[in-house]
C-alpha cells in the first residue's frame, strides 16, 4: 500500500507554519514598514517557502550526502542570484540572509539533537521558538537604536566647496539645500568645464537604497565615488 505522507510530515508542517509566520512578521513589520519595497517583500516570502522545502527534501537523503547536497544547492542558488540579478542593497541582503537562515534552521531541525542512546532526534519546538525570538528581538533593537544610513548621488554646482578644508561648509550647504542630516560626503568626478562635481552623500534616512535607482546615472560615466 502506497503511503501518501511520511510519519513525521505533520511535524514538518508545524515547523513550516512557525517559520513562515516568523519570516512574515520580520518582512511585514520590520523590513516593509521602513522600505515599502513590494518587490523585495514578494522575494523574501517566496524564497523562505522554497528554501524550507528544498532543504527538507534534501535532508531526506543519507545524512552525509544531504549535508553536502544542501551546501551545494544553496551555493548554486546564491550564485544564480548574484550573477543574474541587479545588485541588492546591503539592508535587503541582510534581511534575505536572515530569512534564508531561519528557513534552513527550521527545515533541518528534525535532524538535530541526540538522545541518551546516541540516536538523532528532532529539536523541540520550544528551542526553535526561542531562536526565532532572539533573532526578532535583535532586529528590533538594532533597527530602533541605530541610525539608518542612506546614500545618494548628487550633481553639485558649487565646486569651490569640495576642497578638504571647506568640508564643513559643504556639508552645511547640502543639509540646507537637501533638508537632510548629512553624515559624510565623498567627492567623485569633477567637471571644471561645467563647474560640476558628483558627490556621494551619506545621510540619516528611513531606508538604505540603491544609488542607481535614486539617480539614473550610469556608473561608467563618472569616476568611482
Amino acid at each position: 500500500m502506497i503511503e501518501l505522507f511520511s510519519a513525521g510530515f505533520p511535524g514538518i508542517l508545524l515547523r513550516f507554519a512557525i517559520c513562515l509566520c516568523v519570516n512574515w512578521y520580520i518582512v511585514q513589520f520590520l523590513y516593509f514598514k521602513k522600505s515599502h519595497r513590494r518587490d523585495f517583500y514578494f522575494t523574501f516570502i517566496i524564497i523562505s517557502v522554497a528554501i524550507f522545502f528544498l532543504v527538507y527534501l534534501m535532508m531526506g537523503m543519507d545524512r552525509g550526502k544531504a549535508t553536502m547536497g544542501v551546501g551545494l544547492g544553496l551555493f548554486g542558488i546564491f550564485s544564480i542570484m548574484r550573477y543574474r540579478t541587479d545588485t541588492m542593497p546591503v539592508r535587503e541582503m541582510t534581511y534575505l540572509f536572515v530569512v534564508v537562515c531561519l528557513s534552513v534552521v527550521h527545515a533541518m531541525a528534525d535532524s538535530m539533537g541526540v538522545d541518551s542512546n546516541g540516536k538523532m532526534i528532532g529539536t523541540p519546538i520550544a528551542e526553535l521558538i526561542t531562536i526565532d525570538v532572539i533573532v526578532v528581538v535583535s532586529i528590533i533593537v538594532f533597527e530602533r537604536f541605530l541610525k539608518v544610513e542612506s546614500t545618494k548621488l548628487v550633481q553639485y554646482d558649487r565646486i569651490e566647496l569640495i576642497k578638504p578644508e571647506r568640508r564643513q561648509e559643504l556639508k552645511a550647504d547640502l543639509e540646507e539645500r537637501l533638508g537632510i542630516e548629512v553624515l559624510d560626503v565623498q567627492v567623485g568626478a569633477v567637471d571644471f568645464l561645467r563647474d560640476m562635481a558628483v558627490l556621494k552623500v551619506t545621510y540619516v534616512g528611513k531606508n538604505s537604497n540603491d544609488v542607481d535607482r535614486l539617480l539614473k546615472i550610469k556608473n561608467s560615466q563618472y569616476a568611482e565615488v
